[in-house]
């Protein structure tokens, strides 16, 4: 067996010597490798594999510590998300648990000197909610995973589900016009009667048979028998015994029929709403259930989007005179997180939503919509409701142009960077 074997002494010494966490000052990340004391520290750095591991780093230092930052940074909040997920943790408690695998990246070699300054560099990228308590920092972290993925799993269904819902609803707005209209039409009397049935008197012009024609046109009167009916035949005349209906009688029938269609006719009006008003608060209320099923789909928790102009709300930037300044988004990050381009100094601050306002711009000004029934959407500013919070637009462009929406929260609304 050599000196040097996995079970020899030696070997088993050396192991339980390096077993469980060593100093950290003492650990080397380029070469991933830990040293016991001083002196073994020392004469790594001497060694020439230690060397050509410098001369790599100092080739591109600021890649190689941006590399071990992210790692360390993504395998940090990989233990918060199986350990803490739901739960209020110290970061003390977190970094202990996360350094117990020895062969962690080690934060000698990321940005971050502290932990304090990496637990507010998570507070500032919105991934957990810090807070300095007198017992030290706590954190926790915020979920968005679940939801991302439903989300994401619903996309393509969403969108096909909503041009569904469009064309459903334009084709059922249609079919109730049509409707209204021609029970408009009948109840203003536009509409012919219906044709007679079968089961319906039936008029019928008689022939004279035995010339009698002579003396029926000269006496004015025009002859129609009414089948189904007895009638005794009229004196003085050759026409054989068919009850007959002289043009008074006729009009009076006409009469009752109209009567009975009209009858049907404001009865199909009142179902179907009356009048024009009837017709006007159908399509009130088909585009009212269409607005509602908008806002369900397209109400979010995130609001953000390229080209806006919001106000950096931060009391943490008023020192660095960013407080209540505005600033155009030039990118957003995971929905939650924007880079604001301030207008007066031209800096690039990373800012979360939560520390963010939306600009309301003078009246006839441009607003995006950015959040609500109509998201995404253009319109010029109209009004302003001060006492309600919230304002008038009308929509531009698109298959919604020109429609007027009177009560927009300020939340919902912002100025569009020129």
């Amino acid at each position: 067996m050599g000196k040097n074997d996995f079970l020899t002494p030696k070997a088993i010494a050396n192991r339980i010597k390096a077993k469980g966490l060593q100093k950290l000052r003492w650990y080397c990340q380029m070469c991933q490798k830990q040293c016991r004391d001083e002196n073994g520290f020392k004469c790594h750095c001497m060694s020439e594999s230690h060397q050509r591991q410098m001369q790599v780093f100092g080739q591109n230092p600021t890649r190689i510590v941006d590399g071990y930052s992210e790692e360390f940074e993504t395998s940090f909040i990989d233990h918060v998300r199986r350990a803490h997920r739901f739960s209020r943790v110290a970061a003390t408690v977190v970094y202990n648990e996360y350094i117990a695998d020895r062969h962690h990246v080690h934060m000698n070699s990321t940005r971050w000197a502290t932990l304090t300054e990496f637990v507010k560099h998570l507070g500032r990228i919105g991934k957990c909610k810090v807070e300095e308590t007198p017992k030290g920092w706590f954190m926790t972290y915020i979920d968005r995973d679940s939801e991302t993925i439903f989300k994401d799993r619903l996309k393509n269904k969403r969108l096909t589900a909503d041009l569904v819902e469009e064309e459903k609803q334009e084709r059922l707005i249609a079919r109730q016009i049509e409707r209204a209209m021609s029970a408009q039409q009948q109840s203003s009397g536009t509409v012919a009667s219906p044709a007679p049935s079968s089961d319906s008197p039936a008029f019928q012009l008689q022939d004279n048979p035995e010339g009698s024609s002579t003396s029926a046109a000269a006496s004015g009167k025009v002859a129609f028998s009414l089948a189904g009916t007895s009638a005794k035949p009229a004196t003085g005349s050759s026409v054989p015994a068919t009850p007959v209906l002289a043009d008074d009688s006729k009009l009076q029938f006409g009469d009752k029929l109209d009567k009975l269609d009209g009858e049907k006719i404001s009865k199909r009006a009142k179902t179907s709403g009356g009048n024009s008003n009837g017709v006007s608060s159908a399509l009130d209320q088909l585009m009212k259930e269409e607005e509602k099923a908008k806002e369900r789909s397209n109400r979010k928790d995130y609001w953000l989007c390229e080209g806006i102009v919001v106000k950096v709300m931060s009391r943490a930037l008023a020192d660095k005179g960013y407080y209540k300044q505005k600033g155009v988004v030039v990118k957003v990050i995971d929905k939650y997180v924007g880079e604001i381009e301030m207008l007066e100094k031209k800096h690039i601050l990373r800012i979360d939503q939560e520390e963010l306002e939306t600009v309301i711009p003078q009246i006839g000004g441009l607003v995006r919509i950015v959040n609500g029934a109509y998201r995404g959407s253009n319109a010029k500013l109209l009004s302003v409701n001060t006492d309600k919070f919230c304002a008038k637009v009308q929509i531009e462009k698109g298959i919604y142009d020109g429609r007027v929406l009177s009560a927009v929260d300020y939340e919902d609304i912002c100025k569009i960077s020129q």
